[in-house]
């Protein structure tokens, strides 16, 4: 085991990798919360508070902040997605200290100025415009809606313009102590670093109080079809259907039958959509998975006179895939890939620490970089024949459509329904 652990006595997790050479250190800080651990009334509150930590702390303007992090000449930046948020950086080992201060003080001792509040409302509407404005990230989140009707998975990350309404700096921060427990924390940190460091790094996360862990509510998956007419030139289409969660054993199956499906320029949607037939630019294939549910998708963006052929032509892939499995030599191809793409990761420090605190924070252990190959090597092409025969049933498909589209009850025939 090249990485170290400690289990702080608040339940925090601390994680560290040395990497032998390295000149700078990647340090992340994984909170087990995300939009579905938010009631109704609450949605866009984890992202929301994303926002508000580079607001500025008790001790540090906005601006501050920002310039604090630019003269470290590093990168500070985070995320929210449906079961966790993330706020990292990554500086030069000699600012690694520096680093580590900014990091917690925004965690840990933002202000939540409502004014400031009132401004981050206006940017995070503008970025919901902005989904507005992509019909791809429209298709795929109307897509969970449908499919994850009832459930927290089906609503929007960043919230609603009536949600958004209803918060106040004072909710905001109430939200955040109730769920940014030390027990639902990961802090990960790779590169160069002293052993000083990790100390005084377990110092600044174990004086956390703990309390009681966000529960969420289960989400399943039910095949919905949907469509939304929008004055644009192409039609973008998203078949789905149902797949494993995260913590399914045959993981490593599923990537690989999906990276032959729709992963590249190899894949056999690209050649015999794209390549072959000449139907669209864009055509993929990708995995969404959670912890009690999951999708495969298949997006296509293209003309509305290509669309039935197009539709066809996924059927057919697809079929074949889920009758008759792959050839070797794809199953050869995209395992090498796979192989590849981690070990190749391997040697970025913002990799490492990234996938040791997204993986302690999924599984509740860090996967290893064997561990990870050896699956790999052990697919078969008789599981993922059997694989894509479980996922790929059209009484299961979904779709979701966005364009110059029919109504979703000719999607729907087109289904089977």
């Amino acid at each position: 085991m090249d990485y170290q652990k400690t289990t702080l006595p608040n339940g925090a997790r601390l994680l560290t990798r040395a990497v032998p050479g390295a000149r700078s250190a990647a340090l992340g800080f994984f909170v087990g919360v995300g939009s579905r651990h938010e009631a109704a009334e609450e949605n866009g509150s984890a992202h929301f508070i994303e926002h508000m930590l580079f607001k500025g702390t008790q001790t540090r303007s906005a601006a501050q902040l920002a310039r604090d992090m630019d003269a470290l000449g590093g990168q500070f930046n985070a995320y929210t997605t449906k079961e966790h948020t993330c706020f990292y950086a990554r500086v030069l080992d000699k600012h690694l200290d520096q680093g580590m201060d900014i990091l917690s003080d925004m965690l840990f001792h933002s202000r939540f100025d409502q004014g400031d509040v009132e401004l981050e409302r206006g940017v995070i509407l503008e970025e919901i415009g902005m989904y507005e404005d992509t019909p791809e990230d429209l298709t795929a989140e109307r897509l969970s809606a449908a499919v994850y009707k009832g459930s927290p998975l089906a609503r929007p990350i960043l919230g609603t313009q009536a949600t958004l309404a209803g918060m106040t700096g004072e909710s905001l921060q109430q939200w955040q102590r109730e769920h940014y427990r030390p027990g639902a924390l990961v802090v990960s940190l790779a590169g160069s670093f002293t052993r000083e460091q990790a100390d005084r790094l377990a110092g600044l996360i174990s004086g956390l109080e703990p309390g009681p862990l966000a529960q969420q509510a289960p989400a399943a998956y039910r095949p919905a079809v949907t469509s939304r007419k929008k004055a644009i030139e192409q039609n973008h289409l998203l078949l789905a259907f149902p797949a494993l969660t995260y913590l399914d054993p045959r993981r490593e199956q599923l990537m690989l039958l999906n990276s032959l499906l729709g992963g590249g320029c190899s894949s056999r949607l690209f050649q015999q959509v794209r390549e072959e037939r000449g139907l669209c630019y864009t055509v993929y294939s990708y995995v969404a998975d959670h912890a009690d549910t999951g999708l495969l998708g298949i997006y296509a963006a293209l003309g509305k006179e290509q669309e039935e052929l197009a539709l066809d032509t996924l059927r057919g892939v697809v079929s074949d895939l889920a009758d008759h499995g792959p050839t070797q030599e794809e199953l050869d191809r995209v395992r090498e890939q796979a192989k590849a793409g981690l070990l190749m990761s391997a040697e970025s420090v913002q990799s490492r620490m990234s996938s040791m605190g997204a993986s302690e924070l999924l599984y509740g252990r860090v996967r290893t970089q064997e561990e990870i190959l050896a699956a790999y090597d052990a697919v078969t092409r008789e599981q993922l024949r059997q694989l894509a025969g479980e996922i790929f049933r059209w009484d299961q498909a979904s779709l979701s459509a966005v364009g110059r589209v029919r109504p979703a009850g000719e999607y729907g025939r087109w289904l089977g329904r």
